[in-house]
Parts: structure tokens; sequence; C-alpha cells
């Protein structure tokens, strides 16, 4: 017979919990100390959402009892956008790509972020797998693979992660440049969560630095350069809002 108190692989435990609050500093400390010395020019914007920025709808075939969909969370919903144009770059979207999904680690903050596999077959991105972030704050959670072709992936997040919602990571052509973007979808995944997410900010900022650092590496991979900087458009979207429009 299994207790009443027994936790649940996927579910996040007080212990661990606190664990990330505890680390928490600390990621604080790296992401804030990459961001100081990022001689990079940063273009944001925040502006009121709608219904027009919801993500994607779950696959019913990817949807089970461990999802933690967007109407999982608690408060408003960020669609966050990071872009970044490369010049002379010498590979192309699905080239870049590929490189970026046989090793995502090569594109995360060293010593902040490490993407661990924990289902699905070693080697590159491929829907239905499943990763855990692992970083010295809250960002540390697990994530299933939604969607994957060759010039894109989206992760959605699973029960235990401290955030609810997906982001997606695509490169394509743009003229004679390369564009690398990263969207997100997310909102606290619970009260603690959405203390710190939006109502002390650390979380959003701590995000807001890795995936910035996220596009750098892209143009690093790439073989080119960033042109003007990284722009990141950030619509925010009511609580009331924040529920995935059905399949017609």
């Amino acid at each position: 017979m299994t207790s009443a108190h027994t936790e649940q692989p996927w579910q996040l435990s007080r212990r661990r919990r606190l664990g990330t609050l505890l680390r928490f500093p600390a990621g604080m400390a790296i992401m804030s100390w990459n961001y100081l010395w990022r001689i990079c020019a940063l273009h944001r914007s925040e502006t009121a959402g709608d219904s027009s920025d919801l993500p994607p709808v779950v696959p019913a075939e990817l949807l089970d009892r461990r999802s933690k969909r967007l109407e999982d969370g608690v408060g408003p919903m960020l669609h966050r956008r990071f872009s970044v144009l490369i010049e002379g770059s010498d590979v192309g979207p699905q080239q870049l790509m590929s490189s970026v999904m046989a090793d995502l680690n090569q594109a995360a903050p060293r010593g902040a972020a490490v993407f661990d596999k924990t289902a699905g077959r070693p080697g590159t991105v491929r829907t239905g797998d499943e990763y855990r972030v692992r970083m010295p704050g809250p960002w540390d959670g697990p994530v299933r693979v939604l969607h994957q072709d060759a010039s894109s992936f989206r992760f959605g997040t699973l029960q235990g992660h401290l955030e609810a919602g997906q982001i997606e990571f695509r490169a394509r052509d743009e003229g004679e440049l390369l564009s690398f973007e990263i969207e997100a979808w997310s909102r606290a995944g619970d009260r603690l969560a959405d203390v710190l997410y939006c109502r002390l900010r650390v979380s959003k900022e701590i995000q807001f630095n890795m995936w910035v650092h996220f596009c750098l590496r892209a143009a690093d991979i790439s073989g080119g350069r960033p042109r003007g900087g990284v722009t990141i458009d950030t619509r925010v979207v009511p609580a009331d809002g924040c529920r995935e429009v059905p399949v017609a």
C-alpha cells in the first residue's frame, strides 16, 4: 500500500523546494555577473497582451497527468520573444538548429544551467523526450518536448516545475542574415513562485539573462556575430486570460 504522504516521482518535495530557495542567491549572483559583463546592446519593451498571445495547444498525445499547462499556473502570463539577427554565419537555419539540438548545454550559461535528458534516446532533441533543466535558482524543473522539426523545437512544463507554460527555440533565414529566436509563454507555477516571479521580479530577470545568453551563444555556434544586439519583447497577459484556446 502506498502511504498518503509518499511523494510521486514528478512532484517537487518540500526539501527540494527549500534547496531551490537556498540556491537562489547563488543563481542571482551568477546571472547578475554575466549581465554586468555582457557587452551587447539589449532592446527591451513591455506592453499589455491579450488572447492572441496564448501558446500553441499541447498535442493530445503528449498530454497526461504529469503535464503542467498554462492554466495550472498562478498570476499573469509573460509572452516573451528573444531574437537576434546574425551576420557572417557559416551555416543555415537547419544546420544551426541541428547543432543546438545535438547538445543543448553548449548554448546554456556555463555554471548556471544544465540540460539533463531524463527520457528518450541519447542524442538530439526529439518529440516526446524529457529533460530536467538544473539551475542554481528557481528554474530547476522538468520539461517535455512537444514539437520538433528541422528548424525548431518546443518544450512544455511538467509537474514539479516552478513555471507553467511553453518555450520554443527556432531559426530562420532573414534575407542575407540568420535569425535565431526564443519565444516563451510562462507564468508562475504556484503562489510561492508568483512571489519570486512577479512580485519580487527576480526570477523574471534570471529567465531574461539565461535566454539572452542562449541567443548570443547561438550566434557563436553559427560562426557569425550579432547585428544590433538582442531584442526582447514582452507582453503581459492578465491571469483571467491565461487559458489555452481549444482546438476547433
